[in-house]
């Protein structure tokens, strides 16, 4: 599997001391952590294509709000979006999706054969 050089700021840490894949996990989880953008990644799930206008609708926060929860979704690369008109049509981007089931799988593989705790 390949990884991509993100760059991020990461606090008081240097993101330079860490590896990429610790940098881009960092990244994709940080974008995780509010239940908006889970509730977001959900919906698009559902449907084949959307524009921001059909997630306002399902998502209970303005319509800045949910804009400013998509940019970090895009910004981590979590979604891809396209402009088509007036609006942006977005999707899950699965290649970040399965980085993070790579990742995370080889976690949970190790912790399962571990004698510790």
């Amino acid at each position: 599997m390949q990884y991509y050089n993100i760059s991020i700021s990461v606090g008081i840490t240097k993101s330079e001391n860490f590896t990429d894949v610790q940098n881009e996990i960092a990244l994709l989880s940080k974008a995780l952590g509010h239940p908006a953008r889970i509730a977001i990644l959900e919906y698009l799930n559902g449907v084949d294509n959307c524009i921001c206008g059909d997630i306002v609708n399902e998502i209970p926060l303005a319509q800045p709000t949910v804009s400013q929860h998509l940019k970090e979704l895009k910004n981590a690369n979590l979604i891809k979006g396209t402009i088509e008109g007036n609006s942006i049509c977005y999707c899950i981007n699965g290649n970040s999706i399965e980085k993070l089931i790579f990742y995370f799988s080889k976690l949970a593989s190790k912790s399962k054969n571990s004698t510790c705790c």
